[in-house]
């Protein structure tokens, strides 16, 4: 039954909220799961989308993400004080350049199976034993994390937003299985991955050692652990009654735009959560052209600032980097990065 237009205003209204109070609210920012669950149940009630699926959707929906993320986060604790050292070693063997390139490269690769966060986490122990000058290990984190943020879209595993979109398009006319977004995405991703690997490599030259290093703020304890796998479960949980709740909305407004303009739209992921985009945007109805626009919109313009993925926060906040030095190196890549993907979908699509 199509809904009214006072309740498309209110799901509008949720949708405003949603993209806006985290950006501009500090309380919102620090509690964002919690925010994004009482939006989605609000969204889902508004829309009339309540269901025996969309709960069993929300309670199992968020769980192989979830155990991803603890098991790997226990096993990194395992294998962390071997890490440094492995990094030494490879530093030493295959020397700055090719280490960096190869760490960025895998990092990208496995995030879609050790999930983003787990990398993001490898990524700040691997920097905090280089010990290269800020500016190079900034320039090396800011590659390693678009890397991670590409790459994780490959598999559910690898981030929220790669959950949702599959969760979404499970159904028809796609019938997104746990290879979906690999089959619709590697070809646009690999060329991502090489790039921003090789640019790290071009970056990672001869250390000064001037104005520090980037370090590690502390180790993390096992409660750590399990905190952050059950903060993924709700952010995961939220997103799910979200993404339903807002499909009325989302089949009017994107569904019908023009890919080029999905693309461009998602700039906005630079500021924004993009898993929080994806599960506002991402309807069954569009077309194959138009999800690869609009991913490879979010997943390029998510690394350009912190908070527009997970890898960036995660490592920004374990580093201390601060907002205008990621930006510095973030921006102008992102941009580039934005133009020429744009030129290639045109092309190709």
């Amino acid at each position: 039954m199509p809904l009214g237009y006072a309740a498309i205003g209110a799901l509008a209204v949720i949708m405003a909220l949603v993209l806006f109070l985290p950006f501009s609210v500090k309380k919102v920012e620090e509690e964002l799961e919690a925010f994004l669950l009482v939006m989605g149940l609000a969204a889902a009630t508004v829309s009339g989308r309540w269901s025996l699926h969309l709960v069993s959707e929300a309670v199992t929906g968020p769980v192989p993400i979830t155990l991803a993320v603890l098991g790997a986060g226990f096993v990194f604790r395992l294998v962390r004080p071997r890490l440094r050292r492995f990094v030494n070693d490879l530093v030493w063997l295959a020397g700055p350049r090719a280490a960096v390139a190869g760490f960025v490269f895998l990092l990208g690769l496995c995030s879609s199976l050790i999930t983003a966060i787990i990398a993001a986490l490898v990524l700040a122990e691997i920097v905090t034993a280089l010990e290269l000058d800020r500016r190079t290990e900034t320039r090396f984190v800011v590659c390693a994390c678009y890397a991670i943020g590409l790459g994780a879209a490959l598999t559910p595993l690898g981030e929220p937003l790669s959950t949702i979109v599959t969760a979404k398009l499970k159904g028809p006319p796609h019938f997104a299985d746990f290879l979906f977004l690999a089959r619709l995405l590697t070809w646009w991703i690999l060329p991502g991955l090489l790039a921003v690997s090789g640019l790290a490599a071009v970056w990672a030259g001869p250390s000064e050692n001037r104005g520090g290093t980037l370090k590690e703020d502390r180790i993390e304890t096992n409660r750590d652990v399990v905190l952050r796998a059950g903060k993924v479960y709700i952010f995961v949980m939220a997103l799910v009654c979200l993404g339903a709740g807002l499909t009325p909305l989302a089949e009017r407004l994107m569904a019908v735009a023009p890919p080029w303009a999905l693309f461009w739209l998602n700039s906005a992921s630079a500021v924004l959560d993009n898993a929080t985009l994806a599960a506002a945007e991402i309807v069954p109805s569009m077309s194959r052209s138009q999800l690869a626009f609009c991913l490879m919109g979010l997943l390029v313009a998510g690394g350009m600032l912190i908070p527009g993925n997970i890898p960036n926060i995660v490592c920004a906040s374990k580093l201390g980097i601060r907002s205008r030095e990621w930006a510095a190196t973030a921006v102008p890549m992102g941009l580039a990065m934005m133009a020429v993907y744009f030129v290639l979908l045109m092309m190709m699509l």
